[in-house]
């Protein structure tokens, strides 16, 4: 096993394009490794590693997207280029609906900051900069309450994940946004 290509951010993006052509959802895999890298930094734990499984966390999602094929094809796929299980496992913990426990501090990092990264690139895409930085905490769970407002992304995991990595709602939400002020630019926000 090649522990290398784990931690190469450049040979998993091209994974990444090769798989993802639509710009929303590279942006999306771009957000939730800038959230999952800032609480990698946070807690001195593997930075390379974390940014390289957040940034595949999806990467099957646009050529198999229902939950009968996602994201069992991307683990297939990556064990047969050589990935870990541990790997491959926290990408298949973070979707509920596989059943496969979130154990590690890795796998609950990434459910967590996976819908939040959603949804607050959908808060900053409403502002009138279009701009991260006009994101608050405050705005972000009012929005939270909104039914109708990014109803595909669901509340109860962004909740939860907060919930499984015992961080305030709000201290969780504020943590992802200074995270994406700081990489604004590669975002879009």
């Amino acid at each position: 096993m090649n522990n290398d290509i784990m931690r190469d951010r450049e040979y998993c993006l091209s994974i990444l394009k090769e798989y993802t052509k639509n710009e929303s959802l590279l942006k999306h895999a771009y957000a939730v490794e800038t959230c999952v890298k800032a609480y990698a930094e946070k807690f001195n734990e593997d930075v390379n590693y974390w940014s390289c499984v957040a940034l595949l966390h999806d990467f099957d999602y646009e050529m198999y997207p229902t939950a009968e094929e996602h994201p069992y094809k991307g683990s297939e796929i990556l064990k047969e280029k050589g990935f870990s299980d541990d790997f491959r496992n926290t990408i298949l913990s973070h979707a509920d609906y596989t059943k496969v426990p979130r154990e590690t501090l890795l796998a609950k990092v990434l459910f967590a900051c996976d819908e939040l990264a959603g949804f607050i690139t959908a808060v900053a895409y409403v502002r009138p900069s279009k701009s991260v930085e006009e994101v608050e905490v405050k705005s972000v769970t009012k929005k939270m309450k909104d039914k109708a407002f990014a109803r595909a992304v669901s509340r109860e995991d962004i909740y939860k994940g907060a919930a499984e990595l015992g961080i305030p709602i709000g201290e969780h939400i504020q943590f992802c946004i200074d995270a994406m002020k700081k990489n604004k630019e590669q975002l879009g926000l």
